[in-house]
Order: structure tokens, then C-alpha cells, then sequence
């Protein structure tokens, strides 16, 4: 609640084209060389937004130098708020959004320029001056590593450096993915985990070459200090992201523990780093990130303490001089097959629940990728950031490339494979309680901690033992023009061209990999506009004529007797309809025009028009663009009864919950007042 009253992130009520006016505090650039800003707001024209974020995410479509850190920005922009779940149960974009204090996303109509801010607006705050001065360094940082690393290696190598990760191709995001390696590209614990391990080990072994040194002074504290400003250093240029801070702090904890003579890597350290954490941002609870590094590092320091304990298989064959030279690469490489290993399984469950997916072949592609990242990725990324002050950064950052161009190269392998298994998403029940069991097998030292292993058994038996749950049989995005008919063989969609995100996260949920796209219909009118004019919105809303009307219910319940079952038949931009086996008859008006056309052919009628209506006489169920905007996606499940009519349960995926990051759904900009209920 604390954090909640002292973020108090306005976000956008709703989609508004308007002229914004702002600083530029920071921006990154795409594969495509377009510049995504962040922007502090300070006013709007045309209209005048009466309840303006405090800052935005805005994308510049054209191609440039792009405008500096701290200048002011002016340009013409359509603005959105971040989306609901896709379903119930998935992820709220508008938390991530509240929590991270972006109000509203969108892109600029043409390219913005520069706006001279008033003295007014300026702020001499030192701590403003200092953030926007490294983010600016952050810029340049990055600038240079692809000005000497073109293509997807210098996005690879700038985002390990700087975590800016939007000028990586899709197709290599989508292979790091599929290949379980995409915890290279955030930085995370294990890119804070290499850097101060390098600079520790290596300052410490230079520091013992004296013997004079060794003796009269403290080297292991002195290694951990130059770690501990190393990791610093590394955090400033890093853009404060989540999985930064996590991981720093985190490390922090571990090397100031070296100060006081306590083991560096403990589960007391561990636990240190995630209260430190949920003290000043306890909403870092809920993301895939905070669980998913925690997670994995709890199993590996209690895996490896148990190991060091009880396996000492290598230890025998110490003497023999012939597995004596091979002894550390033996060891090096029986790490990194068991920190794969311990990762893989301990994030596995979190990847379930949070992505709805696990990569099937990430032990080997970790097997193949980690040396190298570890010995020449990293020491190349620390030589490169000493030396780019003085110019000399060229070759340490070439090397770099080789480096991830092998990472990269080995994804791709990888991902050609098969790269993941669709799990579908899982009941609440098993995901708390298989949490549960894996924090019993980690903290416990006793045999005591074989009862969460029998924990996790026991509930994943009961799980492959209990119905499944219901599957809808409709479901409908919150725009009001995107909804699907989920089917045994795929899932039948409203939309030629829809949105690729949304439909992913629909067939991992449901487990649906094929996609029925829409028939069309011959047209029953005057030809459609094939590209939306300025005045495409009032047509949307404009009132049909007699004529118009007529002519569509005729269209539509004709389209209904040539249709098959369980599939969309379109006439794009104006509605489509569908009958599904239950014999349920749906129409997605996305023409709010035809909604009450709509009404008197179908049961159920979906728009994402805000109508004046709310209801339809004929007695047929009307969800319109309020009521989608209040509940947000919808699920609908039909069961069927051979001794009673069908019965339509729906289920919105913000039903309920009456949130800080919820309620800009319930704001009236014509009142300029909150609705009492979703």
C-alpha cells in the first residue's frame, strides 16, 4: 500500500490523438532505427488531456539522429493506455506500467522536433541533472558499441552493457527465446555475477604477486571493494531496470559481507538481497523476473552447498597425473552442466506460470553458450568500457562480437530444433503450493527437506489426476474487434491481420497452435475505403439509414446460412459474424453502426463502440466498448444440457478488481469523476 500511495502513477484514460510537450529523459533505438522516447510530460493541445500522465513512451516512426537527452519535444501523437490481461489470469500490462511510472504509450504522427521548455518547467533538481547526465552516457555507451559492431552482435553487446535491448532483431529475440538464453540479454544476476567476479579474482591475484602486499594488507577485502565500485559502475550505466537493481543489490549484500569476514554466498545473503528488495518496491514480488532470479539462485547456492557436502567424485582421481591436467576444465565444465541443470529446473515452473511455456533445449544451448560468455564475452565488455574513454575500445569490443556472434549463431541451432513445449496455463493451487515444496528442499538442511520434493510430487499427481479446467469456448480481446472461437484442432479468429502478441498469448494459454483465419463476404454496399480516412471514426459511429440497416441484416443472416459452424465470416472493418456448435450465434460489430443491426440477428453482440444503449431490446447479451473497457477481455463458456436450454457464463479478466493500476478504466472525462464499480 505504501508503494502504491507513493508511486500514484497517473495512467491515460483512453486512445487520444493530441500534441504533447515534454523532456526527453531518455530514449532507445530499434532494429529499424526508429527512436522510442521517454518523456516527462508537461503539456498537451488539442485537446488538452484533463488527467495527463506524468510520463509517456512515445516511438518517432521516422529515421534520424534522434533528439538528445534533456531537450525539449513537440509533435502530434497517438496516445494508448498500457493493455489489460489478454485473459484472465495473464499478465496486466497496466500494473507494469503503474509501478514503473509510464502513463501512456504510442508514436508520433511524422517526426517530432525540438521545443524550446519554458523556465518554468526546467528543473535544477541535482539528482534530475544527474540522472538525465547518465542517460545520456547511457546513450553514447551504446551509440559506440554498434558504431563499431553493426547488425544483431552490436544489439547484443550494447544490451548486456547498457540493458538497451530494443535494436535486436526479432528473429534473433526470438531465437535467444526459443533457446532458453535470454537471461544474457537483461542485466541480471549473472552479468553482475561476472563482472565482479572477474574484477574480484583478477584485482585479488594481482595483488598477491607481492608478497609485501599479500601479507600487510587486507587483499580479499581490497578485491571486494574494487568489485563492489565495479558492480556500482555497472548499475549507473545499466538504465535502473528491475533486474538490475535486483541483481545489485544482491551482489552488493555478498561482497560487503566480505568486509565483515561472512561467507559471500549464503542463503542468509540471499535472503538479505530479496527483503532489501521488497522493502522500497514489494510490487517486484509479482513479476517473473524478481521469482525466476531468486528461484534459481536459491536452488544453486543450496544445490552447490549440498554438492560440495556429499559429492566429492572428482576428488579420487585428484592424484593421477594424467586427470590432474584436465582437473580444472573438468570442474568448469561439471559447473556450468550443473548450473544449467539446477536453473533450468528451478525456473521451469515460473516459466509455466508467468509465459505459459518452458524451452525444451536450453541445458545444451547453456552448455554451448556460457564459456563463452563467460571467458570472452565479459573480460572483452570490462576492457572495453576502461578503455572507451581513451578511444581504444575497438578491439576488446571486435572480440566481443566473435563472441556473441557464436552465441547468436548457436540460438538459431537451437531454436531450429523445436525450441519449446506449450504448457497452457496452470491452477493456482499447484503453482503456491509446488513454491512451496521448492523452498522446503532448498532452506531445510536436515532430511526434513525431502518433504517438499514429496510436496511437489504429490500435487503434480494430483494435478494430472483432476479434470481439467473448463476451456472457453469464445474469447474476446478488449479492443472489441479481436475474438476467437477456440476449437479442439486451433482456434478461429475475427481478424485477417491481428495482433501477433495478443494471438500468442491466446494459443500458449489455451494451447491452440492453429489459426482459422476469416471468410469474406461479397459486398452488400458501397464499396469499403480500403485505407480509414480522417473521418473513419464518425462513420463508426454514425447512425445507419433505413436503407443501410435493411440491407445489413439481410448480408448478415445471409453470411450465418453460408457459413460453417465455429468460423468467422467478415465484412472487414464493418462486422463479422459467427455460429457456434452450441448453436450460439455471435456478431463483432466493429462498425458500431450495425451494433443494433447486430442485436436483432445474434445472441450475443460484441462492439467496440461506446453506445448510448447498453443494452438490446431483443433480449440478446451486448458487450460494447465500456463494458469491455471496465471488465476488460472476456471468456465465454456455453454449457450445454439435453434436458435444458444452453447456459452462457462469461468471465471478464479484470472482473473484480478495483485497482490503483485498474481505475483510469473507470474515469468520465466528461465528469471528470471515477464510476463506483468495473
Amino acid at each position: 500500500a505504501w508503494e502504491t500511495a507513493r508511486r500514484d502513477t497517473i495512467i491515460l484514460d483512453g486512445p487520444v490523438t493530441a500534441t504533447v510537450r515534454g523532456i526527453v529523459t531518455g530514449k532507445e533505438i530499434d532494429s529499424q532505427g526508429r527512436w522510442r522516447y521517454e518523456i516527462r510530460l508537461i503539456e498537451t493541445e488539442k485537446p488538452v488531456l484533463k488527467r495527463a500522465p506524468a510520463a509517456i513512451r512515445v516511438t518517432a516512426l521516422g529515421r534520424g539522429e534522434g533528439l538528445a537527452v534533456g531537450e525539449g519535444i513537440e509533435g502530434r501523437a497517438r496516445l494508448s493506455p498500457p493493455s489489460g490481461p489478454a485473459l484472465a489470469g495473464l499478465n496486466d500490462f497496466a500494473f507494469d506500467a503503474y509501478f514503473g511510472g509510464v502513463g501512456a504509450s504510442g508514436f508520433f504522427y511524422g517526426s517530432p522536433h525540438v521545443w524550446t521548455v519554458p523556465d518554468a518547467s526546467k528543473t535544477d533538481a541535482l539528482i534530475a541533472r544527474w540522472l538525465q547526465g547518465l542517460e545520456a552516457l547511457r546513450g553514447e555507451i551504446s551509440a559506440r558499441i554498434r558504431s563499431i559492431l553493426p547488425g544483431d552482435a552490436g544489439a547484443f553487446a550494447s544490451s548486456m552493457v547498457t540493458d538497451d535491448r530494443r535494436a535486436m532483431s526479432k528473429e534473433t529475440t526470438e531465437a535467444l527465446r526459443l533457446a532458453g538464453l535470454t537471461h544474457i540479454i537483461a542485466i541480471s544476476g549473472l552479468n553482475m555475477a561476472l563482472a565482479a567476479g572477474l574484477f574480484f579474482v583478477g584485482l585479488r591475484a594481482l595483488l598477491s604477486l607481492s608478497q609485501e602486499i599479500s601479507h600487510r594488507w587486507p587483499v580479499k577485502k581490497i578485491a571486494a571493494g574494487g568489485a563492489l565500485v565495479t558492480v556500482t559502475l555497472y548499475y549507473l550505466i545499466s538504465g535502473f531496470s528491475v533486474s538490475a537493481e535486483r541483481a545489485y543489490i544482491m551482489m552488493a549484500i555478498m561482497l560487503v559481507a566480505v568486509f565483515f569476514g561472512r561467507p559471500s554466498i549464503s542463503l542468509r545473503n540471499v535472503a538479505l538481497s530479496a527483503l532489501a528488495i521488497l522493502v522500497f518496491s514489494p510490487s517486484a514480488l509479482m513479476g517473473p523476473g524478481f521469482q525466476m532470479s531468486y528461484a534459481a539462485t536459491l536452488a544453486l547456492v543450496a544445490g552447490y552447498s549440498a554438492l560440495q557436502r556429499r559429492l566429492q567424485f572428482m576428488a579420487p582421481m585428484a592424484g593421477i597425473p594424467v586427470f590432474k591436467r584436465f582437473l580444472p576444465a573438468a570442474h568448469f565444465m561439471a559447473g556450468v552442466f550443473m548450473t544449467s541443470l539446477i536453473g533450468g529446473l528451478s525456473t521451469a515452473l515460473f516459466s509455466i506460470e508467468h509465459f505459459n511455456r518452458i524451452a525444451t533445449w536450453g541445458l545444451p544451448a547453456n552448455l554451448l553458450a556460457m564459456p563463452v560468455i563467460s571467458f570472452v564475452v565479459m573480460p572483452a565488455a570490462l576492457f572495453a568500457l576502461v578503455l572507451m574513454p581513451f578511444g581504444l575500445d575497438w578491439l576488446p569490443i571486435r572480440i566481443m562480437g566473435y563472441g556473441l556472434d557464436f552465441v547468436i549463431a548457436v540460438a538459431k541451432w537451437i531454436a531450429a530444433q523445436g525450441g519449446e513445449w506449450v504448457t497452457g496455463q496452470i491452477p493456482a493451487w499447484l503453482f503456491v503450493g509446488m513454491t512451496l515444496g521448492l523452498v522446503v528442499l532448498a532452506i531445510m538442511r536436515s532430511r526434513l527437506r525431502f518433504a517438499g520434493a514429496v510436496l511437489c510430487v504429490l500435487l503434480f499427481l494430483a494435478y494430472l489426476w483432476t479434470p481439467a479446467a473448463p476451456i472457453p469456448n469464445l474469447v474476446v480481446f478488449e479492443d472489441g474487434n479481436l475474438a476467437g472461437i477456440v476449437l479442439d484442432k486451433g482456434i478461429a479468429i475475427s481478424e485477417s491481420r491481428p495482433s501477433d502478441f495478443i494471438l500468442e498469448q491466446w494459443q500458449r494459454a489455451l494451447r491452440m497452435r492453429n489459426v482459422i483465419r476469416p471468410d469474406r463476404v461479397k459486398e452488400e454496399q458501397a464499396a469499403k475505403k480500403e485505407r480509414p480516412d480522417k473521418n473513419d471514426n464518425k462513420e463508426k459511429r454514425r447512425r445507419l439509414t433505413d436503407e443501410e440497416t435493411k440491407a445489413g441484416r439481410i448480408a448478415m443472416k445471409k453470411a450465418l446460412a453460408e457459413a460453417p459452424e465455429d468460423r468467422f465470416t467478415c465484412r472487414e472493418k464493418y462486422w463479422c459474424v459467427a455460429r457456434l456448435s452450441g448453436g450460439l450465434v455471435v456478431i463483432i460489430a466493429q462498425n458500431g453502426g450495425y451494433a443494433g443491426v447486430a442485436c436483432d440477428v445474434a445472441d450475443v453482440v460484441i462492439t467496440p463502440a461506446r453506445l448510448k444503449w447498453d443494452s438490446c431490446r431483443s433480449g440478446a447479451e451486448l458487450y460494447s466498448g465500456e463494458a469491455l473497457r471496465r471488465r476488460g477481455s472476456l471468456e465465454f463458456f456455453l454449457t450445454e444440457s439435453d434436458y435444458a436450454p444452453p447456459t452462457l457464463r462469461v468471465l471478464g479478466a479484470l472482473d473484480g478488481k478495483m485497482r490503483d493500476w485498474t481505475k483510469h478504466r473507470r474515469y468520465d472525462w466528461r465528469t471528470q469523476t471515477f464510476a463506483a464499480t468495473n
